[in-house]
């Protein structure tokens, strides 16, 4: 096992990784971590160590998937940046390792699959209206995506009759407010990784039913949840293994804080795609 680790770039993981192919690899992924069968998968909760002087943290995600020959874990750097600073809020590295003699595999890219898989789990619809702190940046999104997209000058004007939302924010206060939802709305809240940061507020997260990835995970880094006192209704796995229900016709919230499973899962088929197309 002397030959070097493959390194796959940010530009290699946009060409081979396709939803098509991640959406059911995410789906299988979420019902074997919420079976909590140690003999499928063994994945701690995500270590945290902060970078005070930076005003960010260092997280390491590890996973093991016996059956599936998966050992991984991801690293990745995420900062509170100040209003206009250039410097990016993430940057993730995603290591494969071979699990029965230790070496690193491949060395992968991880702001694409970060960003693939947080989409697919949360489900974006494919028609958007959007908010920003900074219009260029709304205006920004509006041309990077196919379809019609509305420019909103507040929050609640995007969200006004919204039947899905989804937050992706550096928010360490609330920018979604209970009162501005459509009653029946599912919100997909994905930003505020930290137990004292908050994306929606008390209203909006005790009066909705509340679905997360983890629940270990949520009730020890979710500020959403912990802050609000919130009680978390069924973990998304729960529901795809029908040992919980999709409550449709009531509002419900999605908090998602990314699995270290599901970074594994991307990151092996990542592989495959890659040595496949070799």
């Amino acid at each position: 096992m002397d030959s070097p680790p493959i390194v796959i770039s940010r530009d290699e993981v946009k060409r081979v990784l396709r939803y098509i192919d991640l959406i059911p690899r995410l789906e299988s992924a979420l019902a074997i971590f919420s079976r909590k069968n140690s003999l499928e998968i063994i994945q701690p909760l995500r270590s945290v160590i902060p970078l005070s002087k930076y005003n960010g943290f260092l997280g390491l995600m590890p996973t093991y998937m016996e059956q599936e020959g998966i050992l991984s874990t991801k690293m990745v750097c995420f900062y509170k940046r100040e209003d206009g600073s250039t410097l990016p809020s993430t940057q993730a590295t995603v290591l494969l390792f071979n699990p029965e003699y230790g070496n690193v595999k491949a060395i992968i890219d991880g702001e694409v699959i970060t960003a693939m898989r947080t989409a697919a789990a949360s489900a974006i619809s494919a028609k958007v209206r959007v908010w920003s702190r900074t219009r260029e940046r709304a205006e920004a999104f509006s041309r990077s995506v196919a379809g019609p997209v509305k420019v909103c000058v507040t929050v609640e004007e995007a969200v006004k009759d919204a039947d899905a939302i989804v937050t992706v924010t550096r928010a360490t206060q609330p920018i979604l407010f209970g009162k501005w939802i459509k009653p029946g709305a599912h919100v997909a809240a994905v930003g505020a990784c930290r137990p004292d940061w908050r994306e929606l507020d008390d209203e909006l997260m005790r009066e909705a039913v509340v679905y997360v990835d983890s629940r270990e995970g949520a009730t020890t880094e979710s500020g959403d949840v912990i802050l609000s006192g919130a009680t978390v209704f069924a973990e998304l796995g729960e529901v795809l293994n029908e040992t919980r229900p999709a409550l449709r016709e009531k509002t419900t919230v999605f908090k998602s804080l990314g699995l270290g499973i599901e970074d594994a899962v991307s990151a092996k088929l990542v592989l495959e795609r890659w040595e496949a197309t070799e």
